[in-house]
């Protein structure tokens, strides 16, 4: 356990904030059954991400069950999950944590809670601005719209070369045939 874990785990909650609606809320949007969580660690144990998460994903579960929303919302692990469903599989009652984290990441965004890793979500949405423009992903104006965002252009130059070296980089993106689907998928969802 990192400095980072500790200090959250001797943090005190003030259960007067618990929000009683909010399990239901996490439930309906991940379509997973939260209580079903026995916090037995199994999902902590086989994250390899969790010594950079300041709650390890069953305590993000117990904060919830807690009803404590602006605690998990404000949560970094919600957002250093990268979704590679390690946990779950991990998980004796198969609960899909990479779920319930997009559903947090949703609530958070909705809700206007300031992002605890925001390159996280500056990256993400890279990813999405690409595939809305061409129809797929393409990495370098990825690396490129990261790297400006986070005004930090040189400081893993030497990885970017070598990728592009070895062809992992093309300097043109490559597009799907039927573009107009792909932005009408994304149009759809900024109606909603």
């Amino acid at each position: 356990m990192n400095r980072r874990t500790e200090i959250k785990t001797t943090e005190i909650f003030d259960l007067n904030q618990m929000d009683s609606s909010f399990i239901a809320e996490v439930k309906r949007r991940s379509g997973v059954d939260i209580s079903l969580c026995w916090h037995c660690q199994s999902c902590a144990n086989g994250c390899p991400f969790v010594q950079a998460m300041d709650y390890p994903p069953n305590r993000v579960i117990r904060l919830v069950q807690l009803g404590l929303r602006k605690e998990v919302l404000e949560s970094s692990g919600i957002w250093i999950c990268v979704g590679c469903n390690t946990c779950s599989i991990q998980c004796p009652n198969s609960i899909d944590i990479p779920a319930i984290n997009d559903s947090l990441r949703q609530i958070a965004l909705e809700e206007g809670v300031a992002v605890s890793e925001p390159n996280i979500l500056n990256f993400h949405r890279a990813v999405l601005q690409s595939i809305e423009r061409h129809g797929r992903s393409h990495k370098l104006e990825i690396m490129l719209r990261y790297k400006l965002k986070k005004h930090d252009l040189f400081s893993d130059m030497t990885v970017g070369l070598k990728m592009f070296a070895k062809r992992k980089l093309d300097l043109l993106p490559s597009r799907t045939k039927n573009i107009a689907e792909v932005r009408r998928l994304f149009e759809q969802k900024s109606t909603v």
